[in-house]
């Protein structure tokens, strides 16, 4: 028997989907892999050409001397935080309170690294050059994230970062960027990778968010950081005997989309305009500033998901798969433009917002 809800269940009867690259299934590894010469071989606990090359492909792209592959992303971080407070001998950090550390790891960072963490700033907005300034305790590491995600994927002017770059390297902090969604942001700063990446100490991006891949991230920044990154790896049992499934789907992905992230940028806010004509509906940023944006809906659960399992019925166009209360009497969803967003014939996309207009009212 199905456990999936009413909603998410029509959801997956669409042949359209708005969000994303598509349906996630083992399609994704089998197309990665096909091309590949199968007497390639693979790498042994994080060692071998094909994982060393990719990494230094990586580490290239970010503008950093050396970069490290994980499996995932909340270890590479973690690791990241505990190196910046052992080398400075202070075992405090400070971060968004929305930061994916502080909500979503199950206090990981606390737990197993014994690290406190000082939340900056307030949960409706980004961290402000000037509560940086105010800070009056002493920490090891600032970790910014961009974009941030919680809170509709905002993101601070290019100016700020450049100004808290400085004050972090006049002040010995350690500067990191979750930079998951890292290539997300650059058509709105109109900015490189490496340009971006030079203003922090470290950086991680992660390979299955906007990219699509099945799994894994790069931690990247000078050798000496990343020599310890290694062993905190096997620390954390990171090494695994191979890890090709999810580096080379990684690189494979990577080269597809990353240059497309400035059309997903282009149609995320188109999207975010459709959404905006809509009765009781606003957008967060109301024009987006990378492909991702989220969406509010004045209208109780219990009310909404009826008409969007009817309008994809009607429709046979998917907005999402989930809604989530996020104030008395109010929904809201994210959205995140990839492939899929193209494959949506244009009259069958504005019959879709026509219907869902009218059927708000």
């Amino acid at each position: 028997m199905s456990t999936l809800s009413p909603l998410a269940a029509a959801f997956r009867k669409t042949s359209y989907i708005v969000g994303g690259h598509g349906r996630k299934n083992i399609q994704i590894l089998k197309d990665a892999l096909d091309g590949i010469d199968g007497k390639l071989e693979n790498d042994m606990y994080g060692n071998g050409e094909s994982i060393e090359s990719f990494q230094a492909e990586m580490a290239a792209y970010l503008g950093k001397e050396k970069a490290v592959f994980f499996p995932s992303g909340t270890m590479a971080q973690q690791i990241a935080l505990r190196i910046w407070c052992d080398e400075k001998g202070i075992r405090k950090v400070a971060y968004h309170p929305l930061s994916h550390l502080e909500i979503h790891e199950e206090d990981g960072l606390k737990e197993l690294h014994h690290i406190e963490t000082v939340l900056l700033g307030e949960k409706n907005h980004l961290i402000r050059l000037s509560e940086i300034l105010e800070l009056r305790e002493e920490i090891a590491c600032l970790l910014i994230e961009l974009p941030q995600r919680e809170i509709g994927g905002e993101l601070p002017p290019f100016e700020e970062l450049v100004a808290i770059s400085e004050h972090c390297r006049a002040k010995g902090i350690k500067l990191h960027l979750d930079g998951a969604r890292l290539y997300e942001v650059l058509p709105y700063y109109q900015k490189s990778a490496a340009e971006l990446c030079a203003l922090f100490d470290s950086v991680y991006i992660s390979f299955y968010k906007g990219i699509g891949g099945v799994a894994g991230a790069i931690l990247a920044g000078d050798e000496a950081f990343t020599v310890k990154s290694k062993v905190w790896k096997r620390r954390h049992g990171g090494d695994l005997i191979s890890l090709y499934p999810y580096y080379l789907s990684a690189s494979y992905y990577f080269k597809q989309r990353e240059p497309k992230m400035g059309k997903y940028y282009e149609e995320a806010v188109e999207l975010a305009s459709l959404y905006n004509r809509c009765h009781l509906v606003t957008t967060l940023p109301r024009v987006p500033v990378t492909n991702m944006f989220h969406v509010h809906i004045a209208m109780p659960k219990e009310k909404l998901e009826p008409i969007l399992v009817g309008l994809y019925a009607e429709t046979d166009v998917g907005l999402i798969h989930y809604l989530r209360e996020s104030s008395e009497g109010v929904c809201s969803f994210e959205v995140s433009i990839g492939d899929a967003f193209a494959q949506i014939p244009k009259d069958k996309l504005k019959l879709t917002f026509e219907r869902l207009a009218a059927m708000l009212k």
